[in-house]
């Protein structure tokens, strides 16, 4: 049962819309989230995933801001983050509500090549907006914890976001390092947590006013910094996960009284059928949990209508960028490689860097924020470089590679056979069907691809009797559950 304090709910009363009732929004408090997702549309189309899961008896209701989104009913029988296919990565266990600033960042079909997503740990918005804008461009994620930064690094590569950069600084110093270099951000700032009451019942216990006025200014430090990042006419979501207006309204109307030249508030009323039951005057929404049955939360949209005068010089270039472009031989090779032994074609887009023997793919929109700041990783690890040849990195063939139907260096598993890959485990050839079987005898020996629904599990070695296993060993699971 949620613990609400009465200082809170003093608080909140004042603030709650004269439409909504305060016994109501304490009585949607206590009930249980609903179990959603999101289908991550890099490695599979949400159509395939439906007719994938509804077969294995999963229930799945459209969320209505987020076409790849669902609330899910039916498998309380199996945790969700154990399943095959979220370990593969063709879903994103993420609370419906956090789907809204990803949407409203990209709604109107606004073109934008060069993000920034401020505070990203542990993912799922950032992996939103990967997906959103079809692994192009660059995103640039960041995250303030170390531990956190860990936690994300894990989940862009579990999803296949191949275009991103990660960075492990405070979200203020983005203006100073980056000024104007982003078509849109989102700042999903760190807050109060009002709103995640109904998933932590002890998140409220100890609420102080003093406590969000303080966390209050950081907000309009950050704001502030994100808003000096942004190019002028680029367009900047500020969310939270939190109520009271103290850290949603007057920040924006902060943001608004310090460029007031410069600040659009876009209205989202219309950003989905039923929009308009959470829109503030502004045009911002304000999700109280009984409205969609969801968590709280707080979003805003901001066009910046003109540049900004820059008080601060552009930082001292970082020194030793330890990466170096590749030459046309060692390109010519690489990808060669990649063509021969896994049929996948590196992207002609894309720029192949060296750092010592190991290969990276970098987004080319990368290129001119070399020097500018440091940053924690960069695109995608290709291969290291052997004695003879190349070993491709786990994280590059699942990022690159497309629909295994049909495909010439790739084996279907069973489910069975799924689950013993990612517990580590050697795959006897006997242990396929007769077509399969057959299909391996014909195959030359050497690296080739293991998929699952014809999405990418990882590289096997074909030793002639068996399959050996060469996933990562920090990605081996214990415990992996079968949804069929």
């Amino acid at each position: 049962m949620a613990q609400l304090n009465t200082n809170f709910i003093n608080h909140i009363e004042k603030e709650l819309p004269a439409h909504l009732s305060l016994e109501e929004f304490i009585a949607y408090c206590d009930k249980p989230l609903r179990k959603s997702i999101r289908v991550n549309t890099l490695k599979i189309c949400t159509l395939q995933f439906i007719s994938i899961m509804t077969q294995a008896g999963w229930q799945l209701s459209p969320i209505p801001w987020c076409e790849d989104g669902f609330w899910i009913e039916g498998k309380d029988d199996i945790q969700l983050g154990n399943a095959i296919e979220h370990i593969q990565g063709l879903f994103y266990i993420q609370e419906a509500s956090s789907m809204l600033p990803p949407t409203a960042l990209f709604s109107n079909q606004e073109p934008a090549e060069i993000v920034l997503d401020v505070a990203s740990a542990p993912g799922s918005k950032t992996t939103q907006i990967a997906a959103l804008m079809n692994n192009s461009g660059l995103l640039v994620a960041n995250e303030y914890s170390a531990s956190r930064v860990k936690v994300l690094h894990a989940n862009v590569l579990r999803m296949g976001a191949s275009h991103t950069a990660l960075t492990h600084f405070d979200g203020r110093v983005f203006g100073e390092y980056l000024f104007e270099s982003f078509d849109a951000i989102l700042l999903d700032a760190p807050c109060g947590g009002e709103g995640t009451v109904r998933k932590d019942p002890l998140a409220l216990k100890h609420w102080d006013i003093e406590d969000v006025t303080a966390i209050g200014e950081t907000q309009k430090d950050l704001i502030e910094s994100a808003f000096l990042a942004l190019k002028p006419g680029g367009t900047l979501v500020y969310s939270t996960c939190t109520l009271s207006q103290l850290e949603n309204q007057h920040i924006c109307q902060h943001l608004q009284q310090t460029y007031p030249d410069a600040v659009e508030f876009i209205s989202l009323a219309s950003l989905f059928e039923g929009a308009e039951k959470a829109c503030t005057e502004e045009g911002f929404l304000h999700v109280w949990p009984q409205i969609y049955d969801s968590e709280g939360f707080f979003v805003a949209k901001i066009r910046k209508t003109a540049s900004i005068e820059r008080t601060k010089k552009q930082p001292k270039p970082q020194k030793n960028f330890p990466f170096s472009v590749a030459n046309d031989k060692q390109k010519t090779e690489l990808k060669q490689y990649f063509k021969d032994s896994f049929c996948i074609d590196l992207p002609n887009d894309d720029i192949i860097m060296l750092r010592d023997d190991e290969y990276w793919l970098f987004p080319t929109q990368f290129m001119p924020f070399i020097g500018k700041m440091r940053f924690q990783r960069i695109g995608l690890k290709l291969a290291d470089a052997m004695k003879k040849g190349y070993k491709a990195k786990h994280e590059a063939i699942i990022a690159l590679s497309v629909s295994t139907v049909d495909a010439p260096r790739t084996i279907e598993l069973t489910a069975p056979q799924a689950k013993d890959f990612l517990m580590g485990r050697d795959i006897a050839i006997n242990s396929f069907d007769d077509t399969a079987q057959q299909r391996l005898a014909v195959t030359t020996q050497g690296e080739m691809l293991v998929s699952y629904h014809h999405v990418v599990l990882g590289v096997v070695k074909h030793l002639g009797h068996r399959l050996k296993n060469n996933l990562p060993r920090e990605l081996v699971r214990d415990n992996v559950n079968i949804s069929l």
